[in-house]
C-alpha cells in the first residue's frame, strides 16, 4: 500500500479503552513510529479525538481495523502524508 508517513483520523470511541491504551494498541502496529491522541469533545458515552499516527508504509486498513476492535469508529481522514518526505501544510491565499 504506497508509502504513507503520516495520517491525520477524527475517531469517535467508547471511554474505555482510555486514550493511553488506545495508543499503547496503535503505537503495537507494524511500521507506526509514534501515535498522537488529542481529546477534542467529551458526552456522557463517547469521546471525539484526533488521532496522528507516523511510521513508514502505514497501512491504514491495520490502523482503522485496531481502533474497530476498540469499538471506536474513523469519522473521517483529515490528512495524509505520503512520499519520501513529510510536506508541511503552508497557508496559501486561499486560506483566509
Amino acid at each position: 500500500m504506497g508509502n504513507i508517513r503520516k495520517i491525520v483520523l477524527d475517531v469517535l470511541k467508547p471511554h474505555r479503552p482510555d486514550l493511553i491504551q488506545y495508543s499503547d494498541r496503535l503505537s503495537s502496529i507494524r511500521d507506526i513510529k509514534g501515535v498522537s491522541i488529542f481529546l477534542n469533545e467529551v458526552d456522557q458515552e463517547t469521546e471525539s479525538v484526533k488521532i496522528i499516527i507516523e511510521g513508514q508504509r502505514l497501512n491504514y486498513q491495520m490502523i482503522k481495523n485496531a481502533i474497530e476492535e476498540m469499538t471506536g469508529s474513523v469519522h473521517s481522514v483529515d490528512a495524509v502524508y505520503a512520499g519520501e518526505e513529510i510536506v508541511d501544510e503552508v497557508d496559501t491565499p486561499q486560506d483566509r
